[in-house]
């Protein structure tokens, strides 16, 4: 039988990947510089909490997941939620997630790339972040079969050193697993901030679903690859956050500024903390390449529908990538990396990225048994879980994030009402 992909028509992505590459895009999204970073503020969040703030944003994210993946496997277009709010709700509902999902993912790439130039050379963290938003978005446009094979090796080198950041921590005389603590100690609210900022960790598998069209047979892989990649990040980031807690306790997590590194030290083998910063420079490299990615993707289904500079819509003929729109993409993400701060960009990201799911949430609610509607309860639970993380992040993300998508909001009927002139 000849497996091989149709050729792409004018225009069109070619469809290149299969379940495989699909799941390790997701993994390279979904298992990089989140687990290193976003455990600290998640501590200082929920405290004793922590753990049940992770149990609740792996709930979130399953429900997400399954409605992208009924959604994906429907529209195996590329624009993700942009596409699925769009056939589902109407013109708006479609654009809002799109603007939310292009802006708040191009926070994330900044946070991404300045995360690589903290860990690489810190005293010149904006030049490498630049340099490394440059060096990927070159990879992106060549092909992306050679992005998902660079993300092999990040994903291998990510989950090697995680593994032996587990067997320090739990083979070390420090390993306590009375700090296994599961309560409220800062209260509701720090427990739902603490699942809002570990949502940020788990979010990688919407770069799977946008892209549809260059997987093969769409309608079988993009449910398979985001239900393998989450169930594989959910118990890597389960192990890993239980290996740190035996060693620092949710209090001692909560002030460290780089919790896999001092976890190490703490375990008595402080001679592993330069081989985590070196993890956690290719974990973040792994999420930038991913981001960029979908951010790009996005970018060109909303620009094939004017919603965004038509010229961004086109595709190169040699390579059949959206070119300019990675250009693009990686043009912006440079400037914003060399003057943006990595704290403020999380929140801000994650604020964009739940309104972006729970229009998917509710696009699923939808659709009929006949197009493979999830059970009721996951839309109703994924729409809910996202409108509550989203407004349990601290007041500058709101803030922000509310401004963000109310100018995008306004740009859109800005440009209804100058087609109708």
């Amino acid at each position: 039988m000849d497996t091989s992909a149709p050729p792409a028509g004018p225009g069109e992505l070619k469809r290149h990947l299969g379940v495989f590459d699909a799941v390790v895009i997701g993994l390279g999204s979904m298992i990089g510089a989140g687990i290193f970073a976003a455990l600290a503020p998640a501590a200082a969040a929920g405290g004793s909490g922590l753990l049940l703030g992770l149990a609740l944003a792996a709930v979130v994210a399953y429900c997400n997941a399954l409605s992208s993946a009924r959604l994906a496997a429907r529209y195996p277009r590329s624009g993700g939620t942009y596409v699925y709010g769009r056939e589902r709700l109407g013109d708006f509902w479609g654009y809002l997630a799109g603007w939310g999902f292009v802006v708040g993912k191009t926070a994330s790439c900044a946070a991404m790339a300045l995360t690589v130039g903290s860990y690489v050379w810190p005293a010149q963290a904006h030049a490498v972040a630049v340099a490394a938003v440059v060096a990927l978005t070159a990879v992106n446009y060549v092909s992306v079969q050679k992005t998902a094979w660079l993300t092999r090796a990040v994903v291998a080198v990510v989950l090697a050193v995680l593994a032996a950041v587990v067997t320090a921590c739990l083979t070390g005389s420090t390993a306590d697993t009375g700090r296994w603590t599961i309560g409220t100690g800062n209260g509701w609210h720090g427990v739902l901030q603490a699942a809002a900022f570990l949502f940020f960790a788990f979010a990688g598998y919407a770069r799977i679903a946008t892209l549809g069209e260059e997987v093969r047979d769409p309608a079988r892989t993009i449910p398979r690859a985001i239900s393998t990649a989450l169930g594989i990040t959910l118990v890597v980031y389960t192990v890993v956050a239980l290996a740190v807690l035996a060693v620092l306790g949710p209090d001692q997590l909560a002030r460290t500024t780089a919790p896999l590194a001092d976890a190490v030290r703490a375990a008595g083998v402080p001679g592993l903390a330069p081989v985590v910063r070196v993890g956690a420079a290719v974990a973040a490299t792994g999420s930038l390449l991913a981001l960029i990615l979908g951010v790009s993707r996005t970018t060109l289904a909303m620009a094939r529908d004017r919603h965004l500079p038509h010229a961004l819509a086109a595709v190169h003929p040699r390579f059949q990538v959206p070119h300019r729109a990675e250009l693009a993409v990686g043009a912006i993400v440079a400037v914003v990396a060399a003057t943006a701060d990595v704290r403020g960009s999380i929140g801000f990201s994650s604020f964009g990225v739940l309104a972006y799911y729970a229009v998917a949430n509710a696009s699923a609610w939808t659709l009929t048994p006949a197009e493979g509607r999830p059970p009721r309860l996951v839309p109703v639970l994924g729409t809910a879980g996202c409108l509550v993380l989203a407004f349990a992040l601290p007041g500058a993300s709101v803030l922000w994030g509310s401004v963000v998508l109310a100018l995008g909001a306004a740009a859109y009927g800005a440009r209804r009402i100058l087609h109708r002139g």
